[in-house]
């Protein structure tokens, strides 16, 4: 892959099933693309991740809740977020009509 936003796996394209890919995996670092095509995390699901996340929407939209706020982030292409380790929050929808591109990169915290 050399673009972020040709060659989408069939499962993305025919919108059956958010897609992870690795685009980098190194010592303490993982960097993926992400991409989804309406989907959300599942009713009384939190991702909990022992490293941090730092993640940014490229294209499309997306609303993401932490367990600790009131309020859903909805962000769009350009907008960021970094997720500490063990930190509970979940997608509460994405984009159902262009697909949602996510860069996200996960990494060891040194604290």
């Amino acid at each position: 892959m050399d673009n972020l936003f040709k060659h989408f796996p069939d499962a993305a394209v025919h919108q059956e099933a958010e897609t992870f890919e690795a685009l980098l995996n190194a010592p303490g670092v993982k960097i993926e693309r992400i991409i989804s095509t309406g989907q959300s995390t599942p009713p009384e699901t939190w991702y909990c991740q022992a490293e941090c996340e730092w993640v940014i929407v490229l294209q499309g939209s997306a609303g993401l809740r932490f367990e600790q706020e009131a309020q859903i982030r909805t962000l769009y292409p350009g907008d960021f977020v970094n997720i500490p380790a063990n930190c509970r929050h979940r997608v509460e929808w994405t984009d159902a009509n262009t697909p949602t591109v996510w860069l996200a990169v996960h990494y060891l915290s040194e604290e």
